[in-house]
């Protein structure tokens, strides 16, 4: 019974997303021709290796009256010399000291004329329609921020299981979000000038574009651009997405503990789920209870292939999700934990713009 208690736990659940995500594909979302003057701000901090192509990408849009700021956040590297080369009039770069990504934001934010701030990373790549999608999505004046969809270059084995995971975030989004998004993330987002000079501009905090989505709520609402991409580099080892991960989940912990009620208890029964990815799969095989766990994997490889074909996701991502599933539970369970336990002791850590 413990097996059939775990799996029917993780039907419903997933199943209930999944299903409202379904539903989502016949009812589309409101949008409007609107063309304000639009900055693209990209805050870099050593990416000599990455601002050029983010740079080029931001001023290839495929929209009409953009300017690109380059914001160059006290770089050692060559990140100044590699983005002041790139030729184009419309692209302004300039140097800040090292003051984090928040300051180096608002820094851009002081030298745009865009009615529209759209922000970006400098490890990212703009999908050439990303700017528009994200400008149409602003369909009545309390939009005040628009998201969109992030993606992950899917080089090594741990950047395609990042990658999955911003899939199911996507279908989370889709069902759930569009007209009330959550997050609106760093790397591919827009926002009413007006509005965020309202609030004072991007919030300072480890987890700057959360935040910033959170004060930005008070004025109006925050909705999601499902096909406003953006590519994105992500941690290659195991080292480097703890410790984002930690930072991530450290900043917003205190904003959840705080927040609706909703907000907890979505976290805890989260967290169930999870406990549930892990246990099942070695509880069926344990007991051999094939058919269970046949049932399982068959739901869950259904449910990325639908993902994969509507969110442009690459075919190998269907047969790995179940593998990857089990890896981001376990991951996840055990950032949570010590999450808790890091806040229940009130122990502050260094925060770093990774």
């Amino acid at each position: 019974m413990i097996a059939e208690a775990m799996l029917v736990m993780i039907l419903l659940w997933d199943g209930h997303f999944f299903l409202r995500y379904l539903l989502s594909f016949g009812k589309g979302y409101s949008t409007r021709g609107w063309k304000p003057e639009v900055s693209i701000i990209i805050p870099a901090h050593n990416e000599e290796d990455n601002i050029g192509r983010a740079a080029k990408a931001a001023l290839e849009q495929d929209y009409p009256n953009i300017e690109v700021i380059v914001v160059d956040d006290g770089s050692t590297d060559n990140t100044y010399k590699v983005a002041s080369s790139i030729n184009d009039p419309r692209l302004k770069v300039i140097r800040v000291p090292h003051s984090g990504k928040a300051n180096a934001l608002n820094k851009g934010l002081s030298v745009a004329s865009g009615e529209v701030i759209v922000t970006t990373d400098a490890d990212g790549w703009l999908d050439e329609k990303a700017v528009g999608r994200l400008i149409e999505r602003f369909y009545g004046e309390d939009v005040v921020a628009v998201g969109g969809q992030v993606r992950v270059f899917p080089g090594s084995f741990l950047e395609l299981a990042q990658d999955i995971e911003h899939l199911r975030i996507a279908i989370f989004r889709r069902a759930h979000e569009v007209n009330n998004l959550s997050l609106a993330p760093g790397p591919v987002s827009a926002f009413r000038r007006d509005a965020l000079e309202k609030v004072g501009g991007f919030v300072e905090d480890p987890v700057e574009d959360y935040a910033t989505t959170i004060a930005l709520k008070e004025l109006g609402r925050v909705v999601y651009a499902p096909d406003a991409r953006v590519w994105v580099r992500m941690p290659t080892s195991l080292r480097r997405l703890w410790r984002q991960r930690r930072r991530w989940f450290l900043g917003d912990l205190p904003k959840l503990g705080s927040g609706p009620l909703k907000e907890r208890a979505f976290l805890v029964i989260s967290d169930g789920v999870a406990l549930a990815d892990v246990l099942f799969p070695l509880t069926a095989m344990a007991l051999g209870r094939w058919v269970l766990l046949a049932v399982f994997l068959a739901f869950e490889i259904f449910t990325m292939a639908v993902a994969v074909w509507k969110e442009r996701g690459l075919l190998r991502e269907i047969l790995l999700f179940p593998f990857v599933l089990w890896f981001w539970a376990a991951f996840y369970l055990s950032l949570h934990v010590y999450g808790y336990l890091k806040f229940a002791l009130a122990k502050d850590e260094p925060v770093e713009w990774e």
